[in-house]
C-alpha cells in the first residue's frame, strides 16, 4: 500500500475497509493528492470532506454515477437534494442546451425568467412575488433584510441545528449542540440572533412574548437536515398562529424541501402558509439558481415605484448571474415536470421502502442501529450512546437532537467507506436522499450493499461481530 496523501496520513494502519477502498480507487487518489494543493482541505465543499479522501465523479444518470476509476454508484446526494427528477433529466437537459446556444448571459430581462418565476407562482400559493437569487445561502439573507426592512425590528430567531446557509446570520447555533458566536462573525449580529432548542414550543412562546424585537423565525419546516431531527406538524401550526399574533415574519427554508416533500414543497403537504419561502436547488433544475418568495407587501421594498410612492428608502439588490437564462430554462423545465408528473410522490413511495427494507437488514443482522424519515429521505441512527432499541420501532421524536445528530467518526467513515466499496454513495450526515428515478432496482442493491457493508463493519470489529 503507497503512502496516503498528506492531508489524509494517519499514525496507525487504516482497517482492511480503508486498504480496500484505496485499492479501488487509485484515480480518485490521485486528483485528491493534486486538489490538497489547491484547495483548504483539498476540497470544494465541507460535506465532501471523507478520510482518506472522497471519490471524484466523472458522468451521471439518472440515479446512477460513475468515478473516474469506472465504478458505477447508486447515489443518494443527488446534487445536495437538487436533483429530484435525477441526474441528467431529459427534458431538463433539453431545456438547458437549446438555450446554451442563444447565449449564457444577456445582462438584460427575458422570458425565461418570466416563465420560470409563473412556475413557481403556480405551484406555491404563498408566492406573491419572487426574487430570483445564485443559492439558497443568498436567498435566506435576502430574506432576512426584508423582513427587518418590513418590521423595523432587529432580531431573528431560529431553530439549533437547522440550516439556512452559511452568512453570518445562519451560522449562529447552526452547530449542536454548541449555539455560540463562530469565528469571524461580528458581535453585533450575534447578539442580535436568538437560538431556541429544535421544537421547543415553550421557549419559542417565550421569546416571543417577551421580545419585542423579533424581526423572523426561521425553519427548516421538516427538522435539521431534512428530517434528521424531526419536527412535528403540530408544532409548525402552533408556530404559525404565534408569529402571526405577535406580527413576527414566519420563514420557511425550503431548500431542500420545496418541490420534494410535493410540488407544493413542506407548506403545501402541511397546509401552512408561511409569510416569506426561501428556494433551491431543485427550484432551478439541479442548476445555481434560488429565489425568495412570498407576501407582496414584504418583497415591496424591492420594488422602485412602491418606494417611491411611500418616500421610504429602498431595499438594493443585485446579482449579476439572477434568472440567468440557462438556470431559468433549467428551473422551468424541472417544475413544469415535477408539477405534472408524480416525481415527488414516486420518490417518497421509494423512500418509505427502502426505510422498512434497510431496517430488516438491522433486524436480521442484530444491529442495534435504525434507519428513519419521512417523504424522501433516509437517516441512519448509528444509536452513539448504545439505547436498546428496535430498528423497526425506533422512533425519533423520543431521542434528543444532539443523539440523533451524533456519531462515532471512526464508525462513520468505515460505514461510508464499506458503502462506497460496495456501489452506494450516501451523504456523510449519513443517510440520504432519494429521486423519482429510484427504482426496485436500486432498492435491491442498496438492501445488498448495506448488509455486506455491515459484514465489513463487523469483520473490521467496528460492530460486534
Amino acid at each position: 500500500m503507497t503512502a496516503l496523501p498528506l492531508a489524509a496520513t494517519t499514525a496507525f494502519r487504516p482497517p482492511r475497509i480503508i486498504d480496500e477502498y484505496l485499492d479501488r480507487t487509485p484515480c480518485s487518489r490521485e486528483l485528491f493528492a493534486r486538489s490538497a494543493t489547491l484547495f483548504p482541505s483539498g476540497i470544494t465543499h465541507d460535506s465532501r470532506q471523507l478520510d482518506p479522501y472522497p471519490i471524484y465523479v466523472e458522468r451521471a444518470f439518472g440515479p446512477l454515477k460513475w468515478d473516474v476509476d469506472g465504478h458505477e454508484y447508486v447515489d443518494y446526494i443527488g446534487g445536495h437534494g437538487a436533483l429530484i427528477l435525477g441526474h441528467n433529466d431529459p427534458d431538463v437537459t433539453m431545456a438547458a442546451t437549446a438555450q446554451l446556444a442563444k447565449g449564457t448571459h444577456y445582462g438584460a430581462s427575458h422570458q425565461l425568467e418570466v416563465e420560470w418565476g409563473e412556475e413557481i407562482r403556480r405551484l406555491v400559493p404563498s408566492a406573491e412575488r419572487i426574487r430570483f437569487t445564485n443559492s439558497g445561502t443568498e436567498a435566506t439573507l435576502l430574506g432576512l433584510r426584508l423582513a427587518r426592512a418590513a418590521t423595523g425590528k432587529p432580531r431573528v430567531l431560529r431553530f439549533a441545528g437547522h440550516f439556512h446557509g452559511w452568512h453570518d446570520h445562519a451560522t449562529i447555533g447552526h452547530m449542536m449542540p454548541d449555539s455560540t458566536p463562530t469565528i469571524g462573525v461580528l458581535p453585533g449580529i450575534a447578539e442580535n440572533v436568538v437560538v431556541v432548542p429544535p421544537g421547543d414550543l415553550e421557549r419559542t412562546r417565550h421569546v416571543l412574548e417577551t421580545d419585542d424585537g423579533i424581526a423572523a423565525v426561521m425553519i427548516e419546516p421538516t427538522g435539521a437536515t431534512f428530517g434528521r431531527v424531526p419536527i412535528a406538524e403540530e408544532f409548525l401550526h402552533a408556530l404559525r398562529d404565534l408569529t402571526a399574533r405577535h406580527g413576527v415574519v414566519l420563514m420557511f427554508d425550503e431548500v431542500i424541501t420545496g418541490f420534494r416533500v410535493s410540488p407544493g414543497g413542506a407548506q403545501g403537504a402541511f397546509g401552512i402558509r408561511p409569510d416569506l419561502t426561501s428556494f433551491a436547488k431543485i427550484a432551478a433544475g439541479g442548476f445555481p439558481g434560488a429565489a425568495i418568495v412570498g407576501r407582496k407587501d414584504l418583497l415591496d421594498p424591492l420594488d422602485y415605484e412602491v418606494t417611491k410612492r411611500r418616500g421610504s428608502e429602498k431595499v438594493r439588490h443585485q446579482g449579476t448571474f439572477n434568472a440567468n437564462p440557462v438556470c431559468a430554462a433549467a428551473g422551468a423545465a424541472a417544475l413544469r415536470k415535477i408539477g405534472s408528473t408524480d416525481a415527488c410522490a414516486r420518490a417518497n413511495a421509494t423512500g418509505a421502502k427502502l426505510r422498512e427494507a434497510l431496517n430488516a437488514v438491522l433486524e436480521e443482522e442484530g444491529v442495534a442501529w435504525a434507519v428513519y424519515g419521512r417523504f424522501s429521505a433516509f437517516h441512519i441512527f448509528t444509536n452513539p450512546k448504545g439505547r436498546e432499541i428496535r430498528p423497526a420501532r425506533f422512533d425519533a421524536f423520543v431521542c434528543p437532537a444532539d443523539e440523533l445528530r451524533g456519531n462515532d467518526p471512526a464508525t462513520l467513515t468505515a460505514l461510508r467507506l464499506a458503502l462506497l466499496v460496495e456501489g452506494i454513495d450516501i451523504a456523510g450526515w449519513p443517510g440520504g436522499m432519494i429521486s423519482a428515478t429510484h427504482d426496485d432496482g436500486c432498492v435491491e442493491r442498496t438492501i445488498a450493499g448495506f448488509r455486506s457493508a455491515l459484514h465489513s463493519l463487523k469483520k473490521d470489529n467496528v460492530l460486534p461481530a
